[in-house]
């Protein structure tokens, strides 16, 4: 069973997304919370697989709230997906920086946000590759983007840097095995020592970490 935390200070976003989700055999709300601050002390108490997280709130906004949530070891296994009514919301990138395991729109129609959760809750990234990309593109290497500097990449051999450079153009596990001429199942190997070796959480910071690492540019990343 999948437990999950909504969190949106609008009561009948929440209402939606309860019927929504309620009416899935394998998923269970545990609570609810109208800003980030009661979302994340109900995180700590609760500890649910899914924080459902809409950005912005009053207080304490879905960044922050984020921030708090994924910085606890003692709720680690919490994963926080984030959900924007704007494809390309600009709190969505410190969101992901934050330790968001991916972002929805409020408007995803319900099997996708099932499926969604149910991706997210096994340890994968939920974000569609294309969107992750745009959100990218906008706004790494504005003022709010801390570049990092690429000596950390020199962990990685020359072929998981490949495959790294892959996923932050969008494409998935069996994309790139076809591109490498690997199997799928080495590829899969070759993305879990990447996210090992630079202490990343899944796909999406891998990403993120690809662009402000300088290893894929904005406006670069196009898909094959």
């Amino acid at each position: 069973m999948i437990r999950i935390l909504l969190a949106d200070d609008q009561a009948l976003v929440r209402t939606g997304f309860r019927m929504i989700l309620e009416n899935a055999e394998d998923m269970q709300v545990v609570g609810e919370a109208g800003n980030g601050a009661e979302a994340a002390a109900i995180a700590l108490e609760l500890q649910p697989h899914i924080v459902l997280m809409d950005v912005r709130m009053p207080e304490v906004d879905g960044v922050d709230a984020t921030r708090l949530i994924c910085a606890r070891g003692d709720v680690g296994r919490t994963r926080v997906l984030i959900l924007t009514t704007f494809d390309l919301d600009e709190y969505v990138y410190a969101a992901l920086q934050a330790g968001a395991s991916g972002f929805l729109l409020k408007d995803t129609l319900a099997p996708d946000l099932l499926s969604a959760i149910r991706m997210v809750a096994r340890g994968d990234a939920v974000v569609a590759p294309s969107a992750t990309r745009r959100l990218l593109e906008r706004y790494v290497g504005t003022a709010s983007a801390q570049v990092t500097s690429t000596a950390d990449l020199n962990v990685l051999t020359e072929r998981e840097r490949e495959v790294l450079g892959l996923i932050a153009r969008g494409l998935s596990n069996a994309e790139i095995a076809g591109r490498l001429y690997l199997s799928e199942g080495t590829v899969k190997t070759h993305v879990s020592r990447v996210l090992s070796k630079l202490g990343l959480r899944d796909r999406v910071q891998a990403v993120v970490h690809a662009y402000e690492c300088g290893l894929v540019r904005a406006g670069t990343a196009e898909r094959p």
